[in-house]
């Protein structure tokens, strides 16, 4: 490949190196994963006749696809043996205007969407990221997946219904998230229990992640009462040692809570009708080394 091709195909992958990486994060979950999948894809890519390429953005987007399934397939020991509730390693970032946090959020990452990809198998998972949110035609999934159209149709139908049962019926804008964020991280850092469970949904579910590194529930927690109650508690177990630091979280406002000035875990929440409905607490200290380890 001349200097000049060289170039121009780095310039043209580095255009779509947001989008690639959203892809391969949105099937694993997991940042070093999804940045080798990138890296992989970009081999190809520049090993690959250009001319020859009607499109480089669904090349791109399929190879990478294509390489996220086959990680993910191989993966799928290690999370069937996980400890606990596996949630994806949080993307956070203190600067809502950071470049990185424009681009990767531009499509859906948010961690409760992601926790529903979570409830699909690979293939799964695959056909409806592929059909509905890159909006590929059925024999790309197809040829991709090694199955017949009709297959893939039925996979995307099931998980179709599967993320609409799951999903909240309204979008919250994100002032509306963040405010309610901030009156709920006053009261947990108060240890109001009261003011907390006037902020969440009857049936709210709270998921935590720690991974058998740590403590974390291994049951999810329903109910206003019990969620409200483990924020209480921990307050309660270290008086005046307990803070929090508003961060997006995979795109969303979310919250850092830290105990004696160290990190202890990354919170998304899932907002609907004005109540927090679902609580998403990643502890796993191996997914969190990215994140800021201490208060200031």
């Amino acid at each position: 490949m001349s200097k000049q091709s060289t170039t121009d195909a780095l310039t043209t992958f580095a255009a779509l190196r947001p989008r690639l990486f959203a892809t391969a994060y949105r099937m694993l979950g997991i940042r070093a994963d999804a940045e080798d999948v990138v890296q992989d894809a970009w081999l190809r890519w520049h090993d690959s006749d250009h001319a020859a390429v009607q499109s480089a953005e669904a090349w791109l987007v399929t190879i990478t696809t294509r390489l996220a399934l086959d990680r993910l397939r191989s993966r799928m020991p290690e999370r069937e043996a996980y400890v606990g509730w596996w949630l994806p390693e949080p993307i956070v970032e203190l600067d809502e205007r950071t470049p990185e946090r424009a681009a990767e959020t531009a499509s859906e990452v948010s961690m409760a969407f992601m926790w529903v990809l979570e409830r699909l198998s690979p293939e799964e998972r695959t056909a409806f990221l592929m059909r509905q949110v890159f909006d590929q035609d059925y024999a790309d999934i197809a040829g991709v997946l090694g199955k017949t159209e009709a297959a893939c149709r039925q996979m995307v139908h099931r998980a179709q219904e599967r993320v609409q049962q799951e999903k909240p019926r309204f979008s919250v804008p994100r002032e509306q998230h963040r405010e309610l964020l901030s009156r709920f991280m006053t009261a947990a850092q108060a240890g109001d229990r009261d003011a907390m469970k006037a902020m969440l949904a009857d049936d709210v579910q709270l998921v935590a992640d720690g991974g058998g590194k740590v403590n974390a529930y291994l049951n999810i927690l329903h109910g206003a009462g019990r969620v409200a109650g483990s924020f209480w508690s921990l307050e309660h177990q270290y008086p005046q040692q307990v803070a929090y630091r508003l961060a997006h979280v995979n795109g969303e406002p979310g919250l850092l809570r830290y105990v004696a000035g160290k990190l202890e875990s990354a919170q998304s929440f899932r907002i609907e009708d004005g109540s927090i409905t679902a609580v998403f607490i990643v502890r796993n200290p191996d997914k969190l080394a990215d994140v800021p380890q201490t208060l200031f």
